[in-house]
C-alpha cells in the first residue's frame, strides 16, 4: 500500500515538475516545435528500449495475451497525448506557469461533461458540485480577481483550455481501449503516435540543425523522462495497488507542485488568495471520491 502511494505520488509530482523546465527551456531561445519534438522524440525512444527489455523477461512471456485492440488504434489515440502538449506548452508560452497549470486542471469538468455527452453518464452530486468548486477555485487561483482580465494574455487562456479538452478526451480513451497490452507498449505505442503528429506540424529540424549539440538533447531528455516515462510507469505500477479513487486525489499534488515550482524556481508572484483558489481545486479532486474513500 505505502509503495503504491509513494509511486502515484512521485508520477503526480513529476508531471507538476515539467512546465518549469519547458518555460526554462524556452528562456534558452528553444520553440515549440524544439520542445514538444524531443519530448516525443526522446520518450518514445526510452519507452520503445524499456519495453524491448521487458518484452524478453520470462515474468513478460508468461503474462502476456493476445492484443484485441489494433496497434494502429493506440497510436491514433496518442495524437491526443501531442495535442496536449503543444497547446499546453504554447499556453505555457504566453502566461505564467502557474496559471497554465491550472488552467490545464479543467480537465476535470470537461472529463465529466465529455462523459455524459458522448456516454450518457449522468453526472453525480458530487461531481456536480466538483466542477462549482474547479470553476470557482480556478477564479482565485488564476489571479482574476487580483487584476483584470484584459491584463491576461486571452490566447495563452485559450490554448490552456484546449489542452485540458484534449487531456479530457486522452484520459476517456486511455481507460476504454488497449487495456489488454503491457504499460510499457500502450505507452510506448501512445507516445509514437503523438511523435508522429508533432513531427507532421513541426518538422524535426532539430535532429539534423545542430541544436542537439547545444542544451536542447539536456532539455529534450529531462522533459520526456519526467513527462512521457516516469508518469506512466509509475501510475501503472501504483494504481492497481491503491485503487483509482486514492490514485484520483494523490494525482492532485501536480497542482501545488507546479505553482511551488513557479513561485521558487522561475519567481513568480503567488499570492495567498491564489494558494486559497489551489486549496479550493484540490477539494473538487477529493469530493468525487469520498464515497469510494469511505467503502475503503
Amino acid at each position: 500500500m505505502l509503495k503504491g502511494i509513494l509511486l502515484v505520488f512521485f508520477g503526480a509530482c513529476s508531471f507538476g515538475i515539467l512546465s518549469t523546465f519547458v518555460k526554462l527551456a524556452y528562456h534558452e531561445g528553444y520553440t515549440l516545435g524544439d520542445v514538444t519534438g524531443a519530448q516525443a522524440f526522446f520518450g518514445a525512444v526510452i519507452l520503445w528500449v524499456l519495453f524491448f527489455f521487458q518484452s524478453r523477461t520470462t515474468a513478460y512471456k508468461a503474462k502476456a495475451v493476445p492484443a484485441k485492440t489494433p496497434w494502429w488504434k493506440m497510436v491514433i489515440a496518442g495524437t491526443c497525448t501531442g495535442l496536449v502538449s503543444i497547446f499546453y506548452y504554447q499556453c505555457v508560452k504566453l502566461v505564467p506557469n502557474s496559471v497554465a497549470i491550472i488552467l490545464l486542471m479543467q480537465f476535470i469538468w470537461m472529463s465529466i461533461l465529455m462523459e455524459y455527452l458522448i456516454f450518457k453518464k449522468k453526472p453525480t452530486v458530487l461531481q456536480l458540485a466538483a466542477i462549482l468548486l474547479v470553476l470557482g477555485g480556478t477564479v482565485l487561483a488564476s489571479g482574476m480577481v487580483e487584476t483584470s482580465i484584459g491584463s491576461m494574455d486571452l490566447k495563452g487562456i485559450g490554448f490552456g483550455l484546449l489542452a485540458a479538452l484534449c487531456y479530457a478526451g486522452f484520459l476517456l480513451l486511455s481507460g476504454r481501449i488497449g487495456n489488454e497490452y503491457a504499460p510499457l507498449k500502450k505507452s510506448a505505442l501512445m507516445i509514437t503516435g503523438a511523435c508522429i503528429l508533432i513531427f507532421i506540424i513541426f518538422p524535426p529540424t532539430f535532429l539534423f540543425n545542430g541544436a542537439l549539440g547545444g542544451s536542447l538533447l539536456k532539455w529534450g531528455l529531462i522533459i520526456s523522462v519526467f513527462g512521457t516515462v516516469i508518469p506512466p510507469l509509475f501510475y501503472a505500477e501504483g494504481v492497481p495497488r491503491i485503487g483509482t479513487a486514492i490514485s484520483s486525489i494523490l494525482s492532485a499534488a501536480e497542482l501545488p507542485v507546479a505553482v511551488m515550482m513557479a513561485g521558487f524556481v522561475l519567481q513568480e508572484q503567488v499570492s495567498f488568495l491564489r494558494w486559497v483558489g489551489v486549496v479550493v481545486i484540490l477539494s473538487a479532486m477529493v469530493l468525487p471520491n469520498l464515497k469510494y474513500l469511505k467503502k475503503k
